[in-house]
């Protein structure tokens, strides 16, 4: 029997009932029936006195309508999950629960496991014996429908909540698959259900005691091996709920298996091989063209740069920060270990999983429980990097998104569309306000009422880590001896506080300085789902002036490629600004770009400045020559056949990247839709955005340079060379996946030109290029691409990325090559430059704390004194047990330093002082303490 809220509203009725009768005076009246409107007074019926039969008749109108209303009650009480609104699926509409599961729509839930690492058990839940189905059965840890309106991870956390008293942040839960569950039970209830299974994985079982259970949910809880629990499922055990751990539900089971049964030999190989497809290069550059100011300017810019390393975890995933640190602690517990700490140089492929992971204590969890330090679980490693990384709350899909922007004024799309803001839940805030008992008052201006979703600028996002880099950014303004990079500096910091990136682009378009700088948010890659939102990136440099003079050819040209362009003319810009190129060494980079290596890039994304002024180009000199070296060449040797592979050459890969880089200058950006709407390529094609204009940059490139090679621009030796290193660089950019921008635009580029025989695979399994074919074919793309993006036709480039933008054949024939050779996938680079910088600015900082030493001398003796007075105080009141042995010990110290070489302080000790100024600080507060509790008692 089930003792629940109906029981109680039941009771209280029939309490209400039985007291009605009493008579007072006139004794008792339960069961008496009255006849009349009028009493004899004897008691023997209803209320002592009599003659007041119209009350009685009120009372007992008043009785029957309690009753009723009560009977109501137990009934909402009893059927209030039933009266649940669900959305249905397919019909796109809201219906009851128990309209749901009578029609058999289709709807969603979640089911939340919890498993204990150390005893391998999950914990099981027993059905309350009111349960409409599967009474009394042991099942999942939690579980519930995803409500209209809800979404699955704040649904698994409330359930979470609600059923087991258990209160976790987003991190605790591992997002494992999707599966459907078909149930008809004897044709009253259909569940056509797609559940959302997550697994929070505990450090040790949680103390039955803690837990605070729902009756009318749960009835009990325990622990069970995975392993026996798989086995009672398997074995259809009446007193579990039946799942099919042969079909889809047994994933569950082998995920946890595979995680906790692997070959850690095995597992080390593997992230060996990882690593050895990366080749380690050390960049050097030449300094001496930077001034004094700027080197000091530079010590500081590489302080940004790691607040900036810092900023990109968190927008990526976020646990990455805790799972950083976390690596690094245990990195020389074993060389497994070791291979994971170093492995996180991969960028898309999980090698680590929720096992791996960092482990985080939360005490306010759950009840406490004494002598249990509180619930230890492990930060959720996510299966799949999350498409929207942590830019948007990791359960919100496309569909919830545009929804949500169909209902705001054009302010707020433009806010929830911008580079430079996060989307996030109210109702997410809400749960992390009850588990920390905090809210988040900046943000709450940009909340709205009706929608979950809100925005959130960078500048409060990220408020702590951008003050400190602005600060930073400021005070190198102060150094630098250029007033364009003074102003670019001073800009930019405004610009991590304010939001508003807009003079800061300029500033950087402008900037003409010896030492060259590119900080703050840019590129969209991570954004998977919209390609809405710009990450944190960091590059420092040194300009080549003598490379920057040589390739001023192309930013003057823009325009006359622009008229040139194989589009129709309706669509070509008539005023395509002329876009500055800068070639620098990298000397330091960070956040975004500090994964795969970069050989160029352009810049502003902002469509209002590529209107006005166009764009910028930087070319790295220095990471291009190790590219050529390290990988085209081995790429060349083993794809390219012996004819062509001279042809495979420096200077055609450096000026084709150069004519990549001018290329996404040109083309459509900002575009008039057929409606008539102004729009830009970027919303229009959202997430398939990258992809395409990193292939269109790449293919308007080839196209562009044959064009100035028959102005006689550029010389017609790389007539053949460009397209050779070009399709050498194809097999480069495609290992990286198919998921990352780059390897599709290529895998795209070489299906087209491979489909129309530009590209030829020989018997050899080697692949040339057919010069008869490959122009035309270069135009006809180029084409292809330039009118999808002009007419912002997002389903058509979702046609031409699905059919060309895959892994063929071909395509698998020059991988499995390179596998055998290993060619390395990336470089990675070390700076050595800025070691020796950080290392010459040693002395001068010590020369700093000598300096500070000498004000903090006359501070030691003054302490001294009132340490003094303190302890003879104490003495003489024989209260010297408050003092510590520490404390007593410091005193002697702090005296004993004061006569150090009368005042001069050798560099060895300076270390030693600093650490008794803190100790004789503390006892100064202890003095002071005393001689105050003195005066005034």
């Amino acid at each position: 029997m089930c003792l629940s809220l109906d029981d109680e509203i039941f009771c209280s009725t029939m309490v209400a009932l039985f007291c009605f009768g009493d008579g007072g005076d006139g004794g008792r009246g339960v069961g008496c029936v009255n006849n009349g409107f009028e009493g004899d007074g004897s008691g023997k019926c209803g209320g002592g006195g009599g003659g007041h039969g119209m009350v009685e008749l009120v009372m007992l109108v008043v009785v029957v309508v309690v009753v009723v209303v009560a009977e109501v009650l137990v009934v909402v009480v009893r059927h209030w999950r039933i009266l649940e609104v669900l959305k249905v699926l397919r019909k796109h509409e809201e219906y009851s629960r128990g309209d749901v599961h009578r029609d058999g729509d289709y709807h969603r839930a979640v089911h939340v496991w919890i498993f204990a690492e150390s005893t391998q058990e999950l914990l099981i839940q027993k059905r309350s014996d009111c349960k409409d189905l599967w009474a009394g059965r042991w099942d999942i840890s939690s579980a519930g429908h995803i409500s209209a309106g809800d979404s699955s991870l704040i649904t698994a956390r409330r359930e979470l909540q609600e059923e087991l008293g258990i209160v976790l942040p987003k991190d605790a839960f591992e997002m494992l698959f999707v599966y459907l569950e078909d149930v008809t039970n004897d044709g009253k209830f259909i569940n056509n259900e797609f559940n959302d299974v997550y697994l929070v994985t505990t450090v040790n079982p949680i103390p039955l005691d803690a837990f605070t259970l729902q009756e009318t949910e749960v009835s009990a809880v325990k622990y069970i091996s995975y392993e026996d629990y798989r086995n009672l499922l398997a074995k259809e055990d009446p007193d579990c709920v039946p799942y099919d751990v042969n079909g889809q539900y047994g994933q569950l089971f082998d995920i946890i298996a595979r995680r906790y049964k692997e070959n850690t030999i095995g597992r080390s190989l593997t992230l060996q091989k990882q690593l050895q497809r990366y080749a380690p290069v050390s960049l050097s550059a030449e300094l001496t063209g930077l001034t004094e100011a700027d080197r000091e300017a530079l010590v500081l810019l590489i302080k940004a740069a790691a607040i900036i390393d810092q900023i990109f975890y968190l927008q990526v995933w976020c646990c990455n920060p805790v799972l950083r640190d976390w690596l690094k602690k245990h990195a020389d517990a074993s060389q497994l270990d070791k291979l994971k700490w170093m492995s996180s140089l991969d960028e898309n492929e999980a090698f680590l999983t929720t096992a791996d992971s960092a482990i985080k204590l939360l005490p306010e969890a759950t009840k406490r429980v004494t002598g249990w330090k509180g619930l230890e679980y492990k930060a959720a490693f996510p299966m799949q990097k999350p498409p929207g990384a942590n830019l948007y709350p990791p359960d919100m899909d496309k569909v919830e998104f545009e929804l949500w922007k169909k209902s705001l004024t054009e302010d707020q799309k433009q806010a929830a569309t911008s580079f430079f803001t996060v989307t996030k839940r109210q109702s997410e805030l809400s749960l992390d306000s009850s588990l920390y008992g905090c809210t988040d008052e900046s943000t709450s201006h940009s909340v709205t009422s009706t929608h979950d979703l809100y925005s959130v600028p960078f500048s409060q996002e990220y408020n702590a880590f951008l003050t400190q880099a602005a600060e930073l950014l400021h005070k190198a303004g102060e150094l630098a001896s250029s007033p364009s990079l003074k102003r670019f500096f001073h800009s930019k910091a405004d610009a991590f506080l304010s939001n508003d990136y807009y003079d800061s682009d300029i500033a950087w378009m402008e900037l003409n300085s010896k030492l060259d700088v590119t900080i703050g948010p840019y590129e969209t890659y991570e954004d998977a789902l919209f390609g809405y939102k710009a990450t944190f990136e960091a590059f420092i440099g040194v300009r080549d002036d003598k490379a920057t003079a040589q390739v001023k050819l192309f930013g003057d040209n823009l325009q006359v490629l622009e008229q040139n362009l194989p589009l129709d003319s309706v669509y070509k810009s008539k005023d395509v600004k002329s876009a500055p190129i800068r070639v620098i060494d990298l000397i330091y980079n960070a956040g975004d770009v500090k994964g795969p290596q970069t050989v160029a890039f352009n810049l502003p994304n902002d469509e209002r400045i590529v209107k006005d002024r166009g764009t910028s180009m930087v070319m790295l000199k220095n990471i291009s020559e190790a590219k050529f070296k390290h990988i085209l060449l081995p790429i060349a040797d083993v794809c390219i056949t012996k004819e062509q592979q001279e042809l495979v050459d420096f200077e055609s890969f450096f000026t084709h990247i150069m004519c990549h880089e001018c290329c996404h200058g040109i083309g459509p950006h900002s575009i008039t839709l057929p409606d008539g709407r102004k729009s830009t390529v970027r919303l229009e094609l959202q997430e398939l955005h990258s992809a395409l204009e990193e292939a269109k940059a790449d293919i308007v490139g080839l196209w562009a340079l044959k064009f100035l090679i028959h102005k006689d621009m550029l010389p017609k030796s790389l007539l053949k060379s460009m397209y050779v290193s070009f399709l050498a660089g194809c097999f480069r950019s495609v290992r990286f996946g198919l998921e990352e921008a780059h390897g599709k635009g290529q895998a795209l580029q070489f299906n087209w030109l491979y489909e129309e025989g530009a590209i030829i695979l020989n018997a050899d399994e080697t692949f040339s290029v057919d010069f008869t074919k490959v122009e035309g074919a270069v135009e006809n793309l180029s084409r292809a691409i330039l009118t999808i993006q002009a007419k912002g036709d997002k389903e058509a480039a979702n046609v031409l990325l699905q059919k060309y933008g895959i892994m063929t054949n071909p395509i698998k024939v020059a991988m499995k090559k390179l596998e055998k050779i290993q060619v390395p996938v990336d470089i990675v680079p070390t700076f050595p430059v800025i070691d020796k910088i950080l290392e010459q600015r040693q002395p001068m900082d010590h020369e700093t704390d000598k300096a500070s030493m000498t004000f903090y001398l006359p501070v030691i003796w003054l302490s001294g004194a009132i340490i003094l007075i303190a302890l003879l105080y104490e003495l003489l009141l024989s209260n010297t047990e408050h003092l510590s042995m520490e404390e007593v010990a410091g005193i002697h110290e702090g005296f004993k330093l004061m006569d150090i070489n009368k005042g001069k302080i050798p560099d060895g000790d300076l270390h030693i002082i600093m650490e008794a100024i803190h100790i004789m600080l503390q006892i100064i507060r202890r003095g002071l303490s005393f001689l105050l509790n003195g005066v005034m008692f």
